[in-house]
């Protein structure tokens, strides 16, 4: 996939005439949209912070199919996403007896490949969700990766409180941020550095826009990148645009951020 053009980056998704385009392109999703935006008002209005009303969303998600609810519209393609992830990461630094701290780690898309990859013991997944987390343990017993002793670990927010100092060589995000308001991923800046182990990094994903920063229905986020520069660097981290990611086929960007000289 190429590139994104300058009319995807400076497109606002929110706005009332996009939207009408699109439906005018796109009549078959005119009514799933309206389930869709029905449902996400519901669950708003029953769950005020962010965090509450993403789970119910993943919860209501998985129970259609855990697949889809992490992005991946078949089989396919699930295999194809956690496979383009694995083959970034080793290429650009992973190594099989690093610690990985994988945050959003679903239900093993990519997990799974990393607890394979990876030393006994040296995987750590969290997730707000604990539908989806149950899906990923299936994933896990399925690909007989039991031996490994992979952890999974349900989380409320981002602060890693229940981590210990300089733990990880590798931590990464993939499409926790496009579905995150900025005070989540403040919050995560704020602390990732705590729990990364001298020399170590951070990678995520992102919804870049060059345009107005702008959500769709409170799930989609999109972030112009020197916003999360900027925001990684007030915690006293170094962060670098990954140019070359863009050319794997997905529709994110990709920042890696390390601590600071």
């Amino acid at each position: 996939m190429p590139k994104q053009s300058t009319e995807q980056l400076t497109t606002d998704r929110s706005s009332l005439v996009h939207r009408i385009r699109y439906a005018l392109r796109n009549p078959g999703r005119i009514a799933p949209h309206v389930l869709r935006s029905a449902r996400d008002l519901r669950l708003r209005l029953t769950h005020r912070d962010h965090v509450s009303y993403y789970r119910a969303v993943m919860a209501s998600d998985a129970a259609r199919d855990p697949k889809a609810a992490v992005g991946s519209r078949n089989e396919e393609r699930w295999l194809a996403l956690g496979q383009m992830q694995f083959d970034y990461l080793v290429e650009h630094g992973l190594k099989p007896g690093h610690r990985m701290l994988d945050i959003g780690c679903g239900n093993l898309r990519a997990g799974w490949r990393f607890i394979d990859y990876l030393d006994t013991g040296g995987y750590y997944g969290i997730d707000i969700s604990p539908d989806i987390l149950i899906a990923g343990k299936k994933v896990l017993a399925e690909r007989g990766l039991q031996p490994k002793l992979p952890h999974l670990t349900l989380t409320q927010d981002l602060t890693f409180d229940f981590l210990p100092d300089d733990s990880f060589d590798v931590v990464h995000a993939h499409s926790v941020f496009s579905h995150s308001p900025v005070e989540v991923i403040d919050e995560c800046l704020g602390h990732v550095g705590r729990v990364l182990a001298p020399g170590g990094f951070f990678d995520f994903t992102f919804d870049r826009t060059e345009g107005t920063e702008h959500h769709v229905l409170h799930e989609d986020f999109y972030y112009r990148t020197q916003t999360l520069v900027e925001l990684a660097e007030k915690h006293g981290l170094r962060a670098r645009f990954m140019e070359d990611w863009e050319e794997r086929p997905h529709g994110q960007s990709k920042i890696r951020v390390t601590a600071a000289e």
